[in-house]
This record gives C-alpha cells, structure tokens and sequence, in this order.
C-alpha cells in the first residue's frame, strides 16, 4: 500500500502548501526528463503478491500483526486489512533466469510464511477476493492498525461526504451494501508486475500495458464472489474502483475523473501520467517534506519527489506510473497492477511471463498497436474481460471482435515467446511458462472458472451456499499448496 505515515490532521494551510510543493516536484521532474540520467542500463523486473488469511475452516483470520511478528522478515508487510499480507521479491533482469527466480523465492517465502503463520492458527491463501468475507468484516475494526490506512480512509470518506456504495451486477447476482470506510478495499488482493523503461520508451509500454489489460483479465480472472453473491469473474475491479471512490453521485454526473481508473487517451510521455494526477487529483495526504527538489538537482544531486511519488500513490491507475531512487539514481518502471493474485505460483509466473513477453512485443514493435486501436476500445475490453473472464469476447485490430482464448491461441502467445526472446530468457523456461498459459485456455479455465464450477457442483448436491464456498476455499487451498496449474485441477 505504500509509505506508511504518521497519524495527523491536516489544515487549509498544509493543503495549499502541499499543492505548491507538488507542483514544484512536477517541475523539476519534466526537467529531469530533459536532462538526467536515468537509469536504463540493465532494466530491472519486481513482483509484489497480496496474500489472505484463513482459519482450519476457511473464515477470515484477523491476525496478519502477530503472522509478521512472527516471520519476522523484511519481505513480509502489512496491507489494509487484518487479513491480508503482502510480499516483495527482490528486483531482477529477465536474462539472468528473473523468471524461474522468481518462482523459487515465492515458493521459499509462501512456504516459510505459511509455517510460521500456522504456529498462531492462520493460513495462506492466494486468491483475488476471499470469498468467505462476511459483512461483519467490512467495519473499521478489521482495518490494520497502521495509521496510513486509517489517514486515508478518513481522507477519502471526508472527500466523498457519505458512505461508500459497492453496488456490483453479475450475469446471475447483484450484491448492494455500503460501507462508512475504506475497508472493501482490503477484499482485492493482487500480484503487481514492474518492468522498468528509459523516459523515451516508457508511453510504449505504458500503451502497449494498457491495450492487453483485458487479454490478461480475460484469461487470468480470479475473482467471482463477494460477500456470498457470486459477482464478475473479477470483481476485483468494480470493488476497488467503488471502495477507493471520492466522489458523490453529483460529481460522478458531472464527469470527474475517479481515482481508480483506466485512464482516457494514449499518452506520448510519462509526463503525461503525472501531470494528469496532479491537475485532476486533490491530494489525498498532503504531506509535505523539507527537500526542495531543485536545490537538489542543481546541486548535482537525484531529488526524492516525495510529495509527487505519495500523491501518485493515492491515485490508483491499473497501470501505475512508477518513479524511484535506487543508489542515488532515478528509473522509472510501468506497475501492472490489475491482475488477482493466485491460483498457484506457477500460474502467477506464467501470467508474469505472458505479460513481460507480450508488454516488450509490442511495445517495440514497428507499428504500435494503439495506433489500430481506440482507447475506449481498450477500456471496454477491460471491463468485459472483468465481467466475463475466460468466456470474453474482446476486440482486436485486424481481427475484431474474438474470443480472448482464439486471440491469445492464435496471434499473441507468439508475440509474447518473441519478446521472451528478446528478454534473453532462456527458451525452455520460456516454453514451460508460456505452455501453462496456452493449457488454460486450451482447457478454457481459470481460476474463477474453477472455483464457480465447483460451488455450483456443491449447491446442487444440496449445500447452502456459506457452506459451499468455505469448502471449496478449503479445496482451492489444499490444490494451491501442490503448485499443479489451474487448468489441471481434477
């Protein structure tokens, strides 16, 4: 979730002098663009995995302080519910076997986190929405106590002036409830994928990220029910884009931008990203430092921009634009923060591999892909692919309207072996990951297709449906820990 930060109030005075300072970051980082060095030499991949906590009988365990205490490991954070978890692995360069690292470390990690939160009768689970949340786990009370998730609830709830409505239609239910914080928001747990660019190529990927969201949704969906109803194949993204919201009914008639989104237009700069958080965004924690960034940056130094990077923060992109300080030298990274976390870690590495193939296929292809392509027609494939999930129907240039499993079969698993390639990822790792992919949609399922299929066997059988959907949790858990794909689940 980011920085944490101190608890406090905020008066008129801090706001407008957190306006001007973030202003002031915006300035001298379009200077930067024109004139530092990024760091560019040997682009860096990360991961990040958002975990849930369960009891021996699949209910949500409100333990996530004593399960870190007790891990102990710098790797492991808290997140915004008592529930959740979250670990990051360390950065590494595709060419250098980054994929197949990275499937051993969150093997290792999962493993040992999983033991040692055992010990205080808690459990892992990787799953986009836990399906077993009750309303009773949507108050203030299951909020961890870091005062940053607090600060921001109080923030956004003061800025929307009521409480929040989660109002999400599913083909075959519709779930209404509201909430007086931002603790809904707890239900999404994700994987963040980054992959680092220069200045010049990062609104290529950017474009190239935002124009595949839907493939990956489509195929990767993990996420069908909430609170009991079952929902979207990702109800991930109508619940985060609801939980995170600011604005009243009559702002929302009125057009303003929310602080999830998809975006509007193309961009041709990462410029464009900042610039547009800051003009359409008030700041959420108007927190203010004492660095003057210029003074930094004339004096040779690299400037933090910690006011930009915590408003950048707080607006909540599904491609976030990312810039950092890593040993005195600034980089930039696109966070491809839409996909949900689970089933398994193999499933997790094949979705990241499809992804940084296909995000560096055409990214640096002759013809960029969004010049064939609207920006609506980009966002329509993203919400039917979150409402639809491996059945989904996208559009594609040159193809129109196909199945995501056709156009993924067909045209872009290609594309992403190809940029694997250039990756410099060794081919049988490349084969292995990106077979899982072409499996699951040979096989036509995912994890939400999974899980859908057997709570409906369950019910049919004469279960209720709480009874059903802890059971299959406690299924879903059990295959997870066996590391078989998805698509080979009974």
């Amino acid at each position: 979730m980011g920085e944490e930060v101190a608890a406090q109030e905020f008066s008129r005075a801090d706001r407008t002098r957190h306006r001007e300072k973030v202003r002031r970051c915006l300035d001298v980082f379009a200077r930067m663009l024109r004139e530092s060095a990024f760091d560019t030499d040997d682009p860096q991949t990360g991961l990040e995995v958002e975990l849930n906590l369960i009891d021996s009988a699949g209910d949500p365990a409100l333990k996530n302080g004593e399960v870190l205490e007790n891990l102990a490991d710098p790797d492991f954070q808290t997140e915004l519910g008592q529930y959740n978890i979250e670990v990051n692995l360390a950065p590494t360069a595709l060419r250098d076997g980054g994929l197949g690292s990275f499937e051993t470390s969150l093997r290792e990690d999962l493993n040992a986190a999983e033991t040692k939160a055992a010990e205080v009768g808690a459990h892992l689970v990787m799953i986009g929405v836990l399906p077993t949340l009750g309303e009773g786990h949507m108050t203030p009370s299951t909020l961890s106590p870091n005062p940053r998730y607090r600060l921001l609830s109080e923030q956004i709830l003061a800025a929307r002036g009521e409480d929040i409505l989660i109002d999400i239609a599913g083909p075959r239910e519709r779930l209404s409830a509201t909430a007086d914080s931002i603790v809904p928001e707890a239900a999404c747990t994700s994987m963040q994928l980054h992959v680092q660019t220069s200045p010049d190529q990062f609104a290529d990927y950017w474009n190239a990220s935002q124009a595949i969201a839907g493939v990956q949704l489509a195929i990767s969906a993990n996420s069908p029910y909430l609170l009991g109803k079952e929902l979207w194949r990702e109800t991930r993204i109508p619940l985060f884009e609801q939980a995170t919201d600011t604005r009243s009914e009559e702002l929302k008639v009125q057009g303003v931008r929310p602080r999830v989104w998809f975006g509007e237009r193309w961009i041709t700069s990462v410029f464009d990203l900042f610039e547009e958080n800051v003009r359409y965004f008030p700041a959420l924690l108007p927190i203010t430092e004492e660095e003057d960034p210029l003074d930094v940056l004339e004096s040779g130094g690299t400037p933090d921009l910690a006011e930009l990077r915590l408003h950048n923060g707080t607006v909540y992109r599904w491609n976030r634009p990312i810039y950092d300080v890593a040993e005195g030298r600034p980089h930039l990274r696109v966070e491809n923060r839409l996909l949900a976390a689970g089933p398994t870690v193999v499933d997790m590495i094949a979705n990241a591999a499809f992804y940084f193939g296909l995000v560096r296929s055409l990214a640096e292809a002759e013809r960029p892909l969004w010049s064939q392509m609207s920006f609506s027609a980009a966002e329509e494939n993203f919400h039917v692919a979150a409402e639809q999930g491996i059945e989904a129907r996208l559009y594609w240039p040159g193809v129109g309207q196909v199945s995501a499993t056709e156009l993924v079969l067909r045209r872009l698993l290609p594309l992403a072996a190809r940029g694997l390639d250039e990756w410099g990822v060794d081919p049988a790792e490349r084969d292995r990951l990106l077979g899982v992919v072409e499996q699951r949609c040979l096989a036509q399922t995912n994890g939400a297709d999974w899980f859908v299929t057997r709570v409906d066997a369950r019910e049919a059988r004469g279960e209720d449906r709480r009874t059903a959907l802890r059971r299959t949790l406690l299924d879903y858990r059990e295959r997870m820990h066996t590391n078989e794909p998805v698509h080979l689940w009974d």
